[in-house]
């Protein structure tokens, strides 16, 4: 399995019957966000540096708002989440298509996110995965 088609994670969640195979497939975030991170435009302040009596050329990204920072994280869970299998609505009983709404609306979902950052970990630790 490559780090583009991500890893099956059976879901953990005590009040969801794990007889029924709902599963989630992960990839590492890693290529995503030095993908956002080149994409980014750099700043350049110059400092005084009391030391040298010189200026100093101090390199960052700017803050994003918090618009651009919700943006940023609903694309980087989109990302990460590829897929997801059998997940039904606790009200109708029906399927939940793994859509980008879907995906985010999950992860609004306690359990669910903390799944979600579990299999990351697991990802991480794993060169990848």
């Amino acid at each position: 399995m490559t780090n583009q088609q991500g890893r099956w994670f059976k879901f953990f969640g005590s009040h969801i019957d794990p007889n029924t195979g709902a599963r989630v497939q992960v990839r590492n975030i890693a290529p995503f966000i030095e993908a956002r991170l080149m994409m980014r435009k750099m700043s350049i302040r110059e400092v005084f540096n009391p030391g040298t009596k010189a200026l100093k050329r101090i390199y960052y990204y700017p803050d994003l708002s918090s618009e651009e920072k919700q943006k940023e994280r609903d694309d980087a869970w989109d990302f990460a989440i590829v897929r997801f299998e059998n997940f039904k609505n606790a009200k109708t009983g029906e399927l939940i298509s793994c859509t980008r709404e879907n995906k985010l609306k999950l992860m609004k979902v306690p359990v669910f996110n903390r799944f979600i950052s579990r299999c990351l970990q697991i990802i991480m630790n794993s060169n990848g995965g």
